[in-house]
């Protein structure tokens, strides 16, 4: 660190250029025209201006408002289901983790609706939802309610519990030949637009905060937007889809 020395030649030294010196203020201290052999070099050896350091400031919680819900992200996975280790750049964005703090709820018309998701459940969320946070060291996300596709009570994604207006589907098989008995690869399969219904939410609200019951039902046969919601696999090797009731286009029979 590089030291300021004041030499014996006339120099002029104003309040204001020594202001951000510790203890001194401007309206304290005066100075005047230093005349040479006032001071003597030697007085000025340990006098050493260093750079102010800046401290950020120290969060000690997050408290979302509204119809707003803290998440602790859960780890993206680092491994395959075989047991294979992933790059970082081939592991999948996290959809799910831990409510650790909500919001008060919103106002619909003149009734209160409070958050129906409390603390401490495992939930699963749409997946470009909501904004990132690093608090303690770990990433959180901050999301509305409705951003929340279901409750996961355990490890597989084939109990998920969906929320609000979602609807959860387990995808048909897709076709692995073609009409003309060609065998089809991975990469050129049909993506299927046909499901079973296996879970349905409780509903949507209207204009006074009532729920609404969805007009699907679990079992039906479905067929649903090509491009909607968000996919899953289970453990069982199966594809699964959640997306909003409005995505259902026909019940088929």
């Amino acid at each position: 660190m590089a030291a300021t020395q004041l030499t014996a030649s006339p120099v002029t030294v104003s309040a204001r250029s020594l202001a951000s010196l510790e203890g001194l203020r401007a309206s304290s201290a005066k100075f005047g025209t230093l005349k040479p052999g006032t001071f003597k070099q030697s007085q000025f050896r340990s006098l050493v201006v260093r750079a102010a350091s800046v401290v950020a400031p120290k969060y000690t919680s997050i408290k979302p408002l509204g119809d707003r819900v803290l998440v602790k992200i859960k780890e993206a996975e680092e491994k395959t289901m075989g047991g294979i280790l992933l790059p970082s750049t081939a592991q999948s964005k996290p959809q799910g983790g831990e409510v650790v703090a909500v919001g008060e709820g919103r106002t619909i018309g003149k009734n209160k609706i409070d958050i129906t998701v409390p603390t401490g459940a495992q939930i699963i969320y749409s997946k470009y939802a909501g904004t990132e946070v690093e608090f303690n060291d770990e990433k959180h996300l901050i999301l509305k309610e409705d951003d929340i596709v279901g409750l996961l009570e355990t490890e597989d994604i084939k109990d998920l519990k969906p929320l609000n207006d979602r609807v959860f589907i387990k995808v048909a098989e897709a076709e692995e030949k073609t009409a003309g008995g060609l065998l089809l690869t991975e990469t050129t399969k049909e993506k299927p637009s046909i499901g079973t219904v296996i879970a349905v939410g409780p509903g949507t609200l209207d204009e006074e905060g009532k729920v609404q019951p969805l007009s699907i039902s679990t079992g039906s046969t479905v067929l649903y937007s090509k491009y909607a919601g968000n996919d899953f696999k289970g453990k069982d090797g199966s594809n699964y889809i959640a997306l909003r009731a409005s995505d259902v286009m026909a019940i088929l029979s």
